[in-house]
């Protein structure tokens, strides 16, 4: 395969397509006292399937410092044929804004650079919100499961709980959770520093300072619509479905995450961003990366993570 087209990249994991949770909606989670909400009010129920097309971008804040964006424009959108990310933004420190601008050089000639998501690696967090257009959260009273479409990715987040004082890092670092009216907050810490360590689609580093805050709330149709249209003005959406197309007889709620990135190793200040999900049209469909080592590179493996030793 010779320089496959990076929205191919994203696709090429669809080894298989056998539907495997349906898309009906769960009853509510429970009441006060079972999930943190305090004054009697009822836990937001976020489950089923959800989905967004926009790739390779998150969506920028309404105001306020944002994320590293693609360069490359076709027709007026980002390019999902050439990844180089703004090095110049200013929440980048030097060395960061470096490795940034190297990772678009290599984009520019034409050669695919290893990522998480190409490498059948661990995304982490907040990599895996813009590397996976699928996502299914399951509430439970003490933690939330989160699951996502490439590869089996899966986050555990633990509901009204502390950091452990002595924290071990993890590819998707430890995440705690709690309710704060009708929005779902989870802080996460201590995520890993594997081979393909970044932020995002552009190569961007994090340190083990990384923080991370998410904050899920649901919007009606029309708030969910034009949030959409506000934050993926510019972006784009991906050309060929993998089973996440949007519902267009679905007017019922949207999801939106807004998420905000701290980490002086790396960044001169905090950002935020977001992204708009939707109940899809199709079904969830199996993303399989690590069943497709050769697809991505001519001639070489991708880096599938591998032991030395058994782990039992």
């Amino acid at each position: 395969m010779n320089a496959p087209q990076w929205e191919f990249l994203l696709l090429v994991t669809l080894a298989t397509a056998t539907p495997a949770l349906g898309q009906d909606v769960a009853p509510a989670v429970g009441r006060a006292g079972t999930g943190g909400i305090q004054g009697g009010a009822s836990i937001p129920d976020f489950s089923g399937i959800w989905a967004h097309l926009t790739w390779p971008d998150v969506e920028p804040p309404p105001a306020g410092p944002g994320p590293v964006t693609n360069r490359s424009r076709r027709n007026g959108a980002s390019s999902t044929n050439l990844l180089v990310g703004d090095y110049a933004n200013p929440i980048l420190k030097p060395q960061a804004a470096e490795v940034v601008k190297k990772h678009g050089e290599i984009s520019l000639a034409a050669v695919p650079y290893p990522t998480p998501s190409n490498q059948c690696w661990p995304a982490g967090v907040p990599f895996v919100f813009s590397s996976n257009i699928g996502m299914q959260m399951l509430q439970q009273p003490d933690k939330i499961t989160i699951l996502y479409s490439n590869d089996h990715e899966v986050r555990r987040v633990r509901m009204n709980q502390p950091h452990p004082a002595r924290l071990t890092p993890s590819w998707y670092g430890d995440s705690v959770g709690h309710y704060e009216g009708d929005t779902l907050v989870i802080d996460t810490v201590g995520v890993k520093i594997g081979p393909f360590a970044m932020v995002d689609m552009y190569g961007t580093p994090y340190s083990q300072a990384l923080h991370v805050v998410e904050r899920y709330r649901l919007l009606d149709y029309e708030a969910a619509k034009q949030a959409e249209e506000r934050g993926q003005r510019g972006l784009t959406r991906v050309g060929a479905d993998p089973g996440f197309q949007r519902n267009p007889d679905y007017k019922g709620q949207g999801l939106q995450l807004e998420f905000t990135v701290e980490d002086d190793g790396v960044f001169t200040t905090p950002w935020s961003a977001a992204v708009s999900y939707r109940r899809p049209f199709g079904e969830w469909n199996e993303m399989v990366c690590a069943e497709n080592p050769n697809g991505y590179f001519p001639g070489k493996h991708a880096a599938v993570p591998t032991a030395d030793k058994p782990d039992f």
